[in-house]
């Protein structure tokens, strides 16, 4: 039987993927669109695991699409090109993070800030423009736009410089924004998970002053000898808080749980800034009084447009920033989000899907 014209145009593609609310992934067979004009295809290498992707699987922010194939941390080789495509070519070290449309044309887009795009397409869990739908990286292969395509350096790994894709330009883009890499002054990084633990390097990497704040005192040996952090304050200790009042100039929240700002807000100094990266469930408390009394601002921020992404991941070659990763087999990917939903991970885990991923 002749192949239809909708048929013509798509390939075979292979992943593992959660149907329910329960999470749990399998083996999953789908489609996905031929290398256009514009597309660049890569074979998936490695895939890291973000705390995004496990919200997603359980639904736990309420819009999830099943069946999904989750992973926005992907890194591998081109493997196909289009004619008009001018920035890649076959055999090329590659990513692709969060998102891979947008519309183009909007102000957002204009200003590179793609991801702030009304109209944009996340890498899963997202429809494309004629409605066929995206799956993640935890799949032997993907197509996408060469827009939305980013170019690995020479020095930095695929397999440990995967999860910079979603977690390095999650704290780095705000850091630049808000203004929190002058050297010398002083910058708290509240929870020290797959955000928490790049946002050391990179502070340090901008030549900040770096306290951890964390309510896992077990965690300050390794935040301090491992990571480079100046100094590690425990976020449940009442005596050690006060002693840190009014001494930070900027605090990065990577806390995706439920939280008091209050403490944190507290440990600001005048001017003070508290940006937000985390992404809990349910709202947060806001006090309007220490804002006010101490003209500190509170800001969030939503990874980085394409520029802005590549500029990190030069940044990090550049300073040999890595994340800390943990590499395993697909087969193995239940029971690593059993353990990410217990925070048992130091601090990234990473699919190695090449080598695991067969059918």
């Amino acid at each position: 039987m002749a192949k239809s014209a909708e048929e013509e145009n798509q390939q075979k593609a292979f992943g593992w993927a959660a149907t329910d609310n329960s999470g749990i992934l399998s083996p999953f067979n789908f489609s996905r669109r031929e290398n256009g004009d514009d597309d660049v295809t890569l074979k998936i290498l490695y895939c890291g695991v973000c705390h995004s992707d496990l919200h997603t699987l359980r639904n736990e922010w309420g819009f999830t699409f099943y069946p999904v194939v989750p992973g926005h941390e992907i890194s591998g080789v081109v493997t196909k090109v289009g004619k008009n495509v001018t920035k890649f070519n076959i055999g090329d070290r590659v990513g692709v993070g969060v998102l891979v449309g947008s519309c183009k044309t909007c102000e957002c887009c204009e200003q590179d800030l793609e991801n702030y795009c009304p109209r944009i397409i996340f890498t899963y869990n997202s429809y494309n423009p004629d409605g066929t739908k995206n799956y993640g990286g935890y799949s032997d292969m993907i197509v996408v736009d060469q827009r939305y395509v980013l170019r690995f350096p020479d020095n930095l790994p695929l397999d440990a410089g995967a999860p910079l894709l979603c977690a390095g330009i999650t704290v780095y883009s705000p850091m630049k924004y808000y203004g929190m890499t002058e050297a010398g002054k002083h910058l708290g990084v509240a929870g020290l998970g797959g955000l928490g633990h790049v946002a050391v390097k990179i502070g340090k990497a901008f030549g900040l002053k770096v306290t951890v704040i964390s309510s896992s005192p077990q965690k300050e040996s390794e935040a301090i000898n491992r990571l480079g952090a100046d100094s590690f304050l425990v976020s449940n200790d009442p005596a050690k808080m006060k002693s840190a009042i009014g001494t930070m100039d900027y605090i990065i929240d990577t806390v995706s749980a439920v939280h008091p700002l209050l403490p944190l807000l507290s440990l600001l100094k005048v001017n003070g800034k508290l940006v937000t990266v985390g992404l809990p469930n349910k709202p947060l408390e806001l006090p309007a009084f220490p804002l006010v009394m101490g003209r500190k601002l509170i800001g969030g921020s939503d990874v980085g447009g394409m520029k802005e992404t590549q500029e990190m991941l030069d940044f990090c070659a550049k300073h040999n920033i890595t994340a800390d990763i943990e590499l395993i087999r697909i087969e193995e990917i239940n029971t690593a989000m059993e353990r990410l939903a217990k925070s048992d991970i130091r601090y990234r885990f990473v699919i190695d899907v090449a080598n695991s991923l067969s059918q």
